[in-house]
């Protein structure tokens, strides 16, 4: 691979490492096991990297990451427990923070993968209904099946019924 390219790509994955781990997180659930899902996804970006047209590399990159999980998943077959724990010595404020994303992260863990990867791309990510089904390679009206499937068992889900503010929409 040429010099320039090599650069390129460090220069990329330093930018978006930040960006790609947290939505890694959302879509395993776990921070450690996110950063090997970033980790494995930028390994297999790098020996394609010169291949990729430089308008799609973001785009490139969501469905890699995807695409990755949810081989990740099917290979193991391991459904993911999130017991986050709280700090004994934080402050109200955050623990009442670190209480909203738990519940978040319990009802998202009880998500299937795909409406999971649905979930965390439209909310999270902001992508359009058609960049998500371009990143899954699927239809857009299964986007919205499990848009709305997502969001029915998000609403329904015993551990988000008491807190109002831990909504699918809300960027943490």
């Amino acid at each position: 691979m040429p010099q320039e390219n090599t650069s390129d790509f460090a220069e990329y994955a330093t930018a978006s490492w930040p960006r790609l781990v947290r939505t890694a997180q959302l879509l395993t659930g776990d921070f450690h096991e996110a950063e090997d899902l970033v980790q494995t996804t930028l390994a297999k970006l790098y020996a394609r990297w010169r291949w990729i047209p430089r308008d799609e590399i973001d785009m490139y990159v969501r469905r890699a990451l995807v695409n990755n999980n949810l081989s990740r998943l099917r290979k193991r077959r391991v459904v993911h427990l999130l017991m986050p724990f709280l700090p004994e010595k934080a402050h109200r404020s955050h623990a009442e923070s670190v209480e909203q994303h738990t519940v978040l992260w319990e009802a998202l863990g009880d998500l299937s993968a795909r409406q999971r990867a649905v979930m965390v791309l439209r909310y999270w990510e902001d992508l359009s209904e058609q960049d998500i089904a371009d990143v899954l390679n699927c239809s857009v009206g299964t986007v919205k099946t499990h848009a709305r499937r997502g969001l029915e068992a998000l609403r329904a889900h015993a551990a988000l019924a008491g807190h109002p503010h831990a909504s699918p929409g809300a960027k943490r």
